[in-house]
């Protein structure tokens, strides 16, 4: 078990270290993030302190992470939770306010027994047409992708006191 978990995480840190030697000049890296690697291998520290090595290799810009190759897209669900319409009920989105980053799909899901909407309002509550879903029944979904940072604010035309928040970084 050891093995298996070792050798992965030993040969990443080994790629890691060599394709980033080649942007990185030999005498800003210190000495023992040059032999961490091989320690953690021995089995001298432990994963934590590898793990705070390759920490400190990224925060020191020694070594540099592509956004381009952590940009993929990616998949939100916001629930609609059954109850939701009910006035008195607690029940809300769920998430109800979505954090997440630019070019995510965004997927409300009805888990409610009666229909909802999903409409996106400017600031001061107006409906605007950026995303609009039509009635959604049980078990139906409805999907969009926030491609621009900013807050984005929804509702239930239905049951307008269900609001929610798609905050987009």
């Amino acid at each position: 078990m050891f093995l298996k978990k070792t050798i992965p995480i030993v040969f990443f840190s080994i790629l890691l270290i060599s394709f980033s030697a080649n942007f990185v000049n030999a005498e800003s890296v210190p000495y023992w993030v040059k032999n961490t690697a091989l320690w953690y291998g021995e089995g001298v520290i432990s994963e934590g302190e590898f793990l705070n090595m390759i920490k400190f290799l990224i925060e020191n810009d020694i070594i540099e992470i592509e956004n381009d190759s952590l940009s993929e897209n990616f998949n939100e669900d916001i629930i609609i939770p059954n109850g939701n319409s009910d006035v008195s009920s607690s029940s809300f989105y769920f998430p109800l306010n979505l954090e997440t980053s630019k070019g995510t799909l965004v997927t409300w899901v009805n888990e409610d027994s009666v229909p909802h909407t999903v409409q996106s309002q400017d600031e001061y509550g107006k409906v605007i047409a950026l995303f609009n879903s039509a009635p959604l029944s049980t078990g139906d979904r409805f999907e969009f992708t926030f491609e621009e940072s900013g807050v984005y604010n929804y509702f239930c035309s239905f049951h307008p006191w269900r609001v929610g928040v798609v905050t987009v970084k």
